[in-house]
């Protein structure tokens, strides 16, 4: 933002000042060249050195404005993870050391700024100074050819009076060329952000999506995150039909996560294909695909904004009752109608005003919003109690009869909401079947249900 705010104030004013002035200068030089070659001989001994200087001094504070700028962003992030992180740091005792990591960018930032005023002030005495020496050049020079007879006094005259129109505009450049650089550098850091592909797009062919049934098949999956070695998931079989609920069961780092988020194209399969109704959702319009496929993650995101607003984000036009409706599934209803303003209550930056199992509900809500087809719920409950969590799964058995659902889950009682559950070893489905049969016959399964981590099983 602040960069954008640079680049916007030279284009607003700097930058017309900068080729009104320049043109103005090189005008005026002009005019006294063809007044007497003398006296272009005397403004071209001045502006070598001066284009030259300049220049020189240029570069190197465009080199320091960069730097300058990304000090102050670095120094910017310290200052909002602090603050998120209030909690965190007061309860690990850790004010000091976050403080003394501001203070030592802060002093970086400021040593920086220091050298951007010592180069500035360079420019300014360059820009200064030399028109001065140009004057008494020319007066010189004039002086020489008045009485010599080579030169008149009018010619004198206009020379002198050329010289000092044209000392603000020449002596200006060097705050506007200071404002050049900062907005290069600003420029610079800004095409950095939008020169960045997105890895994830609409095909070049796309795929009309029709009235979803709701299949979902994971054929042959492999998942690699970008630069790792290790692949995270190895070649995933799984078929969930239309209107099943579909348990994801596995340790920490089996990939559950990664698997949910294939369906929905936040990240794109390494090998194999992700398909919807049997088509592979990378043909598919990604607006059609997140429509048909809602996802609640574990970690809810919530913005600044009323209730309302964060519930309905995907469906802005979903009616009030709607909303409620979502929310009395989510078991939110009961602390939103307790809010002083109801649904237009606004919730704060990311949430924060919320507790964690208040911001969990508000996410499940508006992954439910509308009942689509396909939904994907990441650990949705990881935050709620049990009672809560007992509440939420009674009005959740209502939504999940009706659509296709791939849940994460670790607490039996998510776990029998599924028709079936999946469980991932590896990287790989190694056993598929009800919550019964699995923990009748599979030993692994028994073991993360049963381990003291059990409450981490659908965390990963």
């Amino acid at each position: 933002m602040q960069d954008l705010s640079t680049i916007r104030r030279f284009l607003a004013f700097a930058g017309v000042f900068l080729v009104v002035n320049t043109i103005t200068a090189l005008v005026g030089i002009a005019i006294l060249g063809a007044l007497s070659w003398l006296l272009g001989v005397a403004v071209l001994v001045v502006a070598v050195p001066l284009v030259a200087l300049t220049l020189r001094l240029e570069r190197r504070y465009s080199v320091v404005a960069r730097l300058a700028q990304d000090q102050d962003g670095d120094l910017a992030t310290v200052v909002e993870e602090s603050a998120l992180g209030v909690r965190v740091l007061r309860a690990l005792g850790r004010g000091r050391q976050i403080t003394e990591r501001f203070v030592a960018g802060a002093r970086g930032l400021r040593r920086t700024e220091l050298r951007k005023v010592r180069l500035q002030a360079a420019l300014w005495c360059v820009l200064v100074l030399l028109p001065e020496a140009a004057i008494a050049i020319i007066l010189a020079i004039s002086a020489w050819g008045v009485a010599t007879g080579a030169l008149t006094v009018g010619t004198l005259v206009a020379a002198v009076t050329i010289m000092t129109y044209l000392y603000w505009p020449i002596a200006s450049l060097g705050w506007l060329l200071t404002e050049a650089g900062n907005a290069a550098a600003a420029t610079r850091r800004y095409w950095e952000v939008r020169d960045v592909a997105p890895a994830i797009v609409d095909p070049p062919d796309p795929v009309a999506l029709g009235p979803v049934c709701g299949r979902v098949e994971f054929r042959a999956v492999r998942f690699r995150h970008e630069g790792a070695e290790a692949e995270v998931l190895r070649g995933v079989d799984l078929v969930v039909e239309p209107g099943e609920t579909m348990a994801l069961v596995g340790a920490t780092g089996s990939g559950k996560t990664v698997l949910t988020s294939l369906v929905g194209r936040l990240a794109d399969v390494t090998g194999g294909a992700v398909l919807l109704d049997g088509v592979d959702v990378r043909r598919l319009r990604l607006a059609d695909l997140r429509t048909a496929v809602a996802t609640a993650f574990e970690d809810p995101v919530l913005i600044s904004a009323s209730v309302r607003e964060n519930v309905a984000l995907g469906l802005p036009d979903a009616s009030d009752d709607d909303v409620w409706e979502a929310l009395r599934v989510a078991g939110a209803a009961g602390f939103v109608e307790a809010l002083p303003r109801g649904l237009a209550t606004r919730i704060g930056e990311r949430g924060l005003s919320l507790s964690g199992g208040q911001r969990q509900r508000l996410a499940l809500a508006r992954a439910v919003l509308g009942r689509p087809p396909v939904l994907v719920l990441d650990d949705p409950l990881s935050a709620l109690d049990v009672h809560t969590e007992a509440e939420v799964e009674a009005a959740l058995r209502s939504v999940l009869g009706g659509v296709t659902a791939l849940v994460v889950a670790h607490r039996p009682s998510t776990l029998q909401l599924a028709d079936r559950v999946a469980l991932l070893e590896g990287g790989r489905v190694t056993a598929v079947g009800t919550h019964r049969e699995l923990l009748a016959a599979n030993a692994v399964y028994r073991d993360l249900l049963s381990s003291p981590d059990a409450e981490r099983v659908g965390a990963a």
